[in-house]
């Protein structure tokens, strides 16, 4: 017993809490020893082929799904202005931003994902610690009211103005700010102005 609780304490120091099965594989786990330890419980699979010890700390494990199978992960749209607080909807998903140019991911999480130009997807994004030093990116307040204006015959227009007139309460909000980067992006700018016009 206690060979085999020294055994499985060396893997995860080499593996880390959350781990894919190429990572298992590379610190000397073999498929059998990988599919044993998830029959007697002691990982639990975060879709396929990511895995997470059952006695790590608590955390997020749809995000850390995401950022593990997809470091370019960006939350946006409406998952991005709940974070921000600039909108009282919760989302029944996880929306993600990715470029264009990527390939196709099936995630076990609920995740509604949205293709964004590769020449604009870096505009306005930040990241955020998930814990287990990983990160997952998000857009900034700004991006995140310009990529809603521009999607909003499919997202709902109130879920845009609404945004904007929430984030025009806030100290520090710049429409001029606002302005500079919605004309880097092809579709919101002049929406975006004639809104701020009437809610300004």
């Amino acid at each position: 017993m206690k060979k085999t609780a020294l055994n499985i304490a060396k893997i995860r120091k080499q593996t880390g809490e959350t781990f894919t099965r190429s990572q298992a594989l590379s610190a000397g786990m073999t498929k059998y020893r990988l599919y044993r330890l998830l029959d007697e419980g002691f990982l639990i699979p975060l879709g396929v082929g990511v895995y997470r010890w059952s006695e790590a700390e608590p955390i997020d494990l749809n995000l850390v799904e995401i950022a593990q199978r997809c470091p370019q992960a960006t939350l946006c749209l409406e998952t991005a202005l709940a974070r921000h607080n600039l909108t009282d909807q919760i989302p029944s998903h996880i929306d993600i931003a990715v470029p264009r140019e990527s390939s196709r991911i099936r995630f076990q999480s609920p995740v509604q994902l949205h293709y964004f130009d590769q020449k604009t997807f870096d505009l306005g994004r930040t990241s955020i610690s998930i814990g287990d030093g990983k990160k997952i990116g998000l857009y900034t307040p700004e991006r995140s009211i310009i990529d809603v204006v521009r999607l909003r015959h499919d997202h709902g227009k109130e879920l845009a103005w609404d945004a904007l007139r929430r984030w025009l309460k806030k100290r520090g909000s710049s429409p001029a700010k606002l302005i500079r980067l919605a004309e880097k992006i092809h579709g919101t700018e002049k929406a975006l102005r004639a809104a701020l016009e009437v809610l300004y």
